[in-house]
């Protein structure tokens, strides 16, 4: 029995529109544009590559660094405003409740 092919046979996938391949918007990297809260927000998909912690806004835990996450930020926002948030915070954002928001100059532990 010959192995399990996991790539398709012939040439890549390519769309005759962009001339990108097919499922290239999943990468990381590309931006694309969300509603919420009434406002238009950027959203992008980081890769493991970012050697910095963040602080989730949705949970207040630590993203370590090379954990795959989301960066968010309101399209008529500031390069501020930008938050890095886990994907699976971003995709809970309206199921969640308030919660009490540190000061900026609160201690990070």
């Amino acid at each position: 029995m010959s192995p399990r092919r996991n790539r398709p046979r012939g040439g890549s996938a390519k769309s005759p529109a962009d001339g990108r391949e097919e499922g290239a918007g999943t990468r990381y990297g590309l931006e694309r544009t969300e509603e919420w809260r009434g406002e238009e927000w950027a959203v992008r998909q980081v890769g493991g590559s970012a050697g910095k912690r963040y602080r989730c806004p949705g949970c207040d835990q630590e993203i370590p660094p090379g954990v795959p996450h989301v960066v968010a930020w309101p399209r008529m926002g500031d390069v501020d405003d930008r938050r890095h948030w886990h994907k699976a915070c971003w995709g809970a954002r309206d199921r969640r409740g308030t919660r009490v928001q540190r000061s900026r100059n609160a201690p990070r532990y």
